[in-house]
């Protein structure tokens, strides 16, 4: 059976590790970014790989590239926007990009593409708040409660659904490593919370 994958946030970072991961599984990617040169690199040599410029603050836009790509089986929505200052200092204009990157773009995301999944009883939607990397933020927390409210209302109807937490130092790899575990857990398991691998201090003294 022909499996689609969307992933946002591709042209980069987790986003761009996952596309290319599911590429190499066989899997037909729609990967989306606003950046259309690093959508370019990440496709390179991957011929299942169909990428698409797309601003998922743009609601228009995310139905748009759903209509290209036909069902969707696989969201990996790793599209956010992140900034080092202090809270208290951030411009409200940057406070204003993050929410509408972070949480509405996810919301677009997933109302572009869950509906289909439960009309269907099959899917798996991941989403990584904490893609652009740590500390969480106000809108990484919202978009947690957002799947709380969704496993709510729609938990049991056959679709996977993960909120992924990337703890401070765990890398793109080992964040996809653990969403690919996290299928084998019980489905009302909605949070996955990664964090970095340590080695014993043993083997720290053994390797000085």
């Amino acid at each position: 059976m022909r499996r689609t994958a969307l992933v946002t946030g591709a042209a980069r970072g987790l986003g761009a590790l996952a596309a290319r991961r599911l590429a190499a599984a066989a899997w037909d990617v729609v990967a989306v970014d606003v950046d259309e040169v690093g959508l370019a690199k990440t496709a390179l040599r991957s011929p299942n790989m169909h990428v698409r410029v797309c601003d998922v603050t743009d609601p228009d836009a995310v139905l748009e590239v759903l209509a290209m790509s036909g069902p969707v089986h696989r969201v990996v929505h790793a599209a956010a926007a992140s900034s080092d200052a202090p809270v208290l200092t951030l411009p409200p204009s940057e406070i204003e990009h993050v929410l509408r990157t972070n949480v509405l773009g996810m919301v677009h995301v997933v109302r572009a593409t869950l509906p289909g999944m439960l009309e269907r009883g099959a899917g798996e939607v991941f989403l990584c708040p904490d893609a652009p990397g740590p500390p969480a933020s106000a809108a990484a927390a919202a978009v947690a409660a957002y799947a709380d409210a969704l496993w709510a209302e729609h938990g049991g109807r056959g679709v996977t659904l993960r909120c992924v937490h990337a703890g401070a130092g765990a890398s793109h790899r080992l964040v996809l490593d653990a969403m690919d575990r996290s299928l084998a857990r019980p489905a009302a398991d909605v949070h996955v919370r990664v964090r970095p691998t340590r080695r014993p201090p043993a083997l720290i003294s053994a390797a000085r």
